[in-house]
């Protein structure tokens, strides 16, 4: 069965806020992994859900880089001012960026807060050179019913030319 024939949820954490784009400290005002879940929707006609916490991330690269290692840290679980059924989908893409080597705390807490058994996960990210770190592992240990494939990451400088790369990622 193909992603065409299925209901499609694409689920993303974004950060907007500095971040490094070919080593230098850059604005934005759309996250990179933002673009990146809105690509994935157009191309599946999936329906999108921006995870968000009542809490904003600093805008600073470095401030925000610190609290993400602290909620890691202490195994945080952030709360989320947002919310999806998740129920009535096939499919879920799930994005995030690769914070500390894994999905940011936000991300745990969507997992945990949802039955995801019998619906394939397909996750992506956004990086600077570490890729999906260890957060495929993590997943299919949050998510042990679900059909977890390999993700996609695509480093942030590269979001703008990643069509192809996420044309052929989302037709399984």
């Amino acid at each position: 069965m193909s992603t065409k024939e299925q209901k499609i949820l694409v689920a993303y954490f974004s950060h907007k806020g500095q971040n490094y784009c070919k080593g230098k400290i850059v604005d934005l005002a759309v996250g990179n992994t933002e673009r990146v879940a809105k690509m994935i929707a157009e191309e599946t006609n999936g329906d999108l859900f921006e995870i968000k916490v009542y809490e904003e991330y600093p805008f600073s690269y470095r401030d925000c880089v610190s609290k993400a290692k602290e909620e890691l840290r202490v195994n945080s679980r952030p709360d989320l001012s947002t919310d999806a059924d998740i129920s009535s989908y096939d499919v879920i893409f799930l994005g995030y960026p690769n914070w500390c080597g894994t999905m940011p705390m936000p991300v745990w807490t969507f997992l945990e807060s949802h039955d995801f058994s019998g619906k394939i996960i397909c996750p992506f990210c956004t990086h600077e050179g570490s890729g999906m770190g260890r957060s495929e592992g993590d997943l299919k240990k949050i998510c042990p019913s679900a059909d977890i494939r390999p993700g996609l990451a695509i480093y942030g400088s590269e979001v703008q030319s990643a069509g192809g790369l996420i044309k052929a990622f989302v037709n399984f």
